[in-house]
């Protein structure tokens, strides 16, 4: 056997017959003073010997892999005993490390089984890869990125973090046949917000199934001390393959997926390909453009009117990032403002889409009613830079666009994060603040009710599916009771319809925007670009 399959293999695994004989041996670079060649007294301690047969009639019996746990020369053993044919079964021997017993995940205050930390999954997971070898089976791991779980690190705590994903994995845990298939599989964790599912098939269909059940049971919400929190996970598959024939190559290219998946913000499962190598290289010549683009005033907005539900006038045109490409065609915002996060552009393109905006109101401002505003949604990374304030200040100073015209948006999650004094100047100024994309994730009713708001803006997923959902048709209800209740203005987008218009206007939401203004709109949609 060459030396790179050697390094699959866990400590030692021995091939056993049902009355405990020694089939053959292989592995346990590690433990070389642990070799036997036979179970038995003269090989193995009694004790040790009497607990591997025991194991050994109950895994064949049932069909099932088994585990125990022996001491040899004052060292513990990990023993799991997997069924191979109805009287032969392997025998995987490995030696626990110092502590490692004692490194359930505390912080969290709920105990997970060592196998799911990192390292127990790490050690598992090898050790599933050897066994796949050897019986010229295959198999496929799945990497699951959480997202969700890195705000609410960021805005609450790293302990509520990990006990959101504790919870989450005991869910998974708690539930082991929710696949409805029957595909052997096993979760753990790589890191804060990644995991790892190992699935004992090769079968496309059975491990989207797999990996599909466990993220709608990972999205469905988590409750901690009273809150909900709602978890997005990401899902990249790979499959033992030519290309990938260990542990660490089989998982990259899975996280691969996973990241891919993410950029895409598809809840499909990623299978990785190779042409996720192109991809890449085309973000890189992406980025670049990008860079260009910003320089040379390429990046323009696109505007949906917000009207007034009961007469239907406009309240005010709200602007959204636009970019055309010269070759591509026009760039999804979705693709480029994550590039733009990722490569540190996110502060220039705020800045140079907020003078396009100026400009903007400057050209068109003429055709509005006097009391019509424009509204602007500044980037994350520009909301956290230290100069944020300064930069709307000097915005104001220059006079493109009067203080009482002028709409400042800011996503929740984002909004949080700042001491809402921060924003005190501006509304001092007459301008308008709004918190965006409400109900998306997690909220903040003290931040809201303490900070100098005008409105609040829900989310378009929940509006779209008021007619239909009733879930949609309680957030959007408790969101416009909110709102309501600490004297800010509930602002609706996604108004398509006139049942959802006067859905909306029985709840008490005065203000929208969507296609059943479309035809109104049709003379402002887009500001110049270039």
């Amino acid at each position: 056997m060459s030396a790179s399959l050697l390094e699959l293999l866990p400590d030692l695994v021995y091939l056993l017959r049902r009355d405990g004989s020694v089939i053959s041996q292989i592995g346990g670079n590690s433990v070389a003073d642990l070799k036997r060649d036979v179970l038995d007294g003269a090989g193995w301690s009694e004790a040790s010997a009497t607990l591997i047969k025991q194991l050994l009639r109950r895994c064949i019996a049932h069909r099932t892999a088994v585990e125990g746990h022996i001491q040899e020369q004052g060292r513990d053993y990990d023993v799991r005993l997997v069924p191979q044919g109805p009287n032969r079964a392997f025998c995987i021997v490995r030696a626990v490390l110092p502590g490692s017993r004692d490194e359930a995940n505390e912080a969290s205050g709920l105990y997970l089984r060592p196998e799911l930390d990192r390292r127990g999954f790490l050690r598992r997971f090898r050790e599933s890869m050897s066994l796949a070898v050897l019986r010229e089976q295959l198999l496929a791991v799945a990497v699951l990125y959480i997202d969700g779980l890195p705000d609410i690190a960021q805005v609450i705590g790293n302990r509520v973090s990990e006990h959101v994903m504790a919870t989450a994995i005991l869910r998974l845990m708690g539930n082991p046949d929710a696949n409805g298939s029957e595909v052997n599989w096993y979760v753990g964790q790589l890191g804060e917000h990644v995991l790892a599912i190992v699935m004992h098939t090769s079968d496309r269909n059975a491990i989207e199934s797999c990996v599909s059940q466990a993220c709608t049971r990972l999205r469905e919400p988590i409750s901690v001390d009273g809150a909900e929190f709602r978890l997005t996970p990401y899902a990249g598959v790979k499959v033992l393959g030519v290309d990938a024939t260990t542990p660490k190559s089989l998982l990259d290219q899975a996280r691969a997926a996973a990241l891919e998946a993410r950029r895409a913000a598809s809840n499909s499962v990623q299978f990785y390909t190779d042409t996720m190598r192109l991809h890449a290289l085309a973000r890189l010549d992406m980025a670049k453009e990008l860079r260009a683009a910003i320089a040379n005033r390429h990046i323009g907005f696109r505007y949906i009117g917000r009207y007034d539900l009961m007469t239907g006038r406009v309240q005010a045109w709200t602007g959204y990032l636009r970019w055309q490409h010269p070759l591509r065609g026009e760039i999804r915002p979705a693709e480029f403002l994550r590039i733009a996060e990722s490569t540190g552009l996110g502060v220039a393109l705020s800045r140079a889409a907020l003078k396009s905006l100026c400009e903007d109101f400057v050209a068109l401002s003429p055709q509005w009613e006097p009391d019509v505003r424009i509204s602007f949604g500044a980037l994350r990374d520009h909301i956290f830079h230290e100069d944020f304030i300064a930069d709307m200040e000097l915005m104001l100073a220059e006079q493109a666009v009067p203080a009482e015209r002028f709409e400042l948006r800011l996503a929740e999650k984002t909004f949080v994060t700042r001491d809402p004094r921060d924003f005190r100047l501006l509304q001092t100024r007459s301008v308008q603040l709004v918190v965006d994309e409400v109900g998306r994730n997690m909220s903040s009713l003290a931040l809201l009710a303490r900070a100098p708001l005008w409105g609040l803006q829900l989310d378009r997923a929940w509006v779209t599916a008021i007619s239909n959902d009733e879930v949609a048709h309680k957030v959007c209800r408790a969101g416009i009771g909110m709102a309501t209740a600490i004297g800010l203005t509930p602002i609706a987008t996604g108004v398509d319809h006139q049942q959802q218009r006067d859905t909306l206007l029985a709840m008490g939401c005065r203000y929208g925007s969507g296609d059943l203004y479309a035809q109104h709109a049709s003379n402002i949609s887009e500001s110049r670009v270039g």
